[in-house]
């Protein structure tokens, strides 16, 4: 069964407040308040020097159980928003691959479900590990970016990016097991960023019911209810949209780790897996205790896991 063997996070060390942003971004007075009092974002974690090599390299040196287990390693999946993440001709993914001494592993990029490509790296890395059926190994997981781009730094009126990293070691145990998935993608969203007005209103109308059906979608195939939850681990787009959809669904609002979201930002796909980390930490996990994943990429793709710690 799939198992996050263990999770890494790495939260770089500035952190800007997002009425410095304004400028940059566009932003009006009015926005910007919006986004710290209505949406409850304060500040967005940056790393002013490093690149995202960088960024994946600092999430592997704090992700104690790798080492030693290198030759573990199977596979190598860098999970991303962007499909172009640094200029070319270089490769991030197997500099970071060289760096760790994993050049045995096979390294690879998905991106198709946008900031929701975390949870599907995740689950396709326990399925490849299951078909392969080689005891004890482990494939890495790779999920956070850098905001290089202006398009990059912003989803209008609903988020702000931030650059943390998480690093996460998939294997087939019974340490924070897998007990379901599930995506919805409506392509009639495809086009993202570049929506037209009408059909930017349709995907904020639409949002969500979309993501409370994933959600459903997946406590029903864990075979459990929303009540069931312990804890949601939530992607950091905003406070208002996931007060929403948890009264919408049926889950206390309290059950939400929003800890996260006024400081990082909106980290890509590594919100719930940074959030995974702060929850721990917090002492918000328990052995025993059922708790969701949830991501929404642009384009458009909705997905939800359940884990079991």
């Amino acid at each position: 069964m799939t198992a996050l063997e263990a999770v890494s996070a790495y939260l770089p060390p500035e952190r800007v407040p997002i009425d410095s942003l304004a400028g940059e971004l566009g932003l009006t007075d009015t926005q910007v308040r919006m986004f710290r009092r209505y949406y409850g974002l304060a500040e967005v974690l940056r790393e002013p020097t490093g690149t995202i090599t960088d960024l994946m390299l600092n999430a592997a040196a704090k992700l104690s159980e790798l080492r030693g287990r290198e030759s573990q390693v199977r596979y190598v999946v860098q999970a991303r928003t962007l499909q172009a993440i640094a200029p070319y001709p270089e490769d991030p993914l197997h500099d970071v691959v060289r760096a760790l001494g994993l050049r045995h592993a096979r390294a690879f990029a998905v991106t198709q479900h946008a900031c929701a490509s975390g949870l599907l790296a995740v689950e396709m890395a326990g399925r490849l590990l299951a078909e392969d059926g080689e005891p004890g190994a482990l494939a890495l997981v790779f999920v956070g970016e850098k905001a290089f781009t202006p398009s990059a730094r912003m989803i209008p009126g609903t988020a702000l990016m931030g650059e943390g990293c998480a690093a996460v070691l998939v294997g087939t145990g019974r340490r924070d097991r897998l007990l379901s998935y599930a995506s919805a993608t409506h392509g009639e969203f495809n086009a993202g960023l570049s929506l037209t007005a009408q059909m930017s209103l349709e995907f904020q109308q639409r949002y969500p019911d979309a993501l409370a059906e994933v959600i459903l979608a997946a406590v029903a195939r864990a075979g459990i209810t929303v009540a069931d939850l312990d804890v949601v681990l939530p992607h950091n787009v905003n406070r208002v949209s996931w007060v929403r959809v948890a009264r919408n669904v049926g889950i206390p609002v309290e059950r939400l780790f929003l800890d996260n979201m006024p400081v990082t930002g909106h980290c890509f796909c590594a919100d719930s897996f940074l959030n995974y980390v702060a929850a721990r930490e917090l002492g918000r996990l328990r052995p025993g205790d059922r708790y969701l994943m949830a991501a929404v990429g642009l384009g458009s793709t909705f997905a939800a896991a359940v884990f079991e710690h």
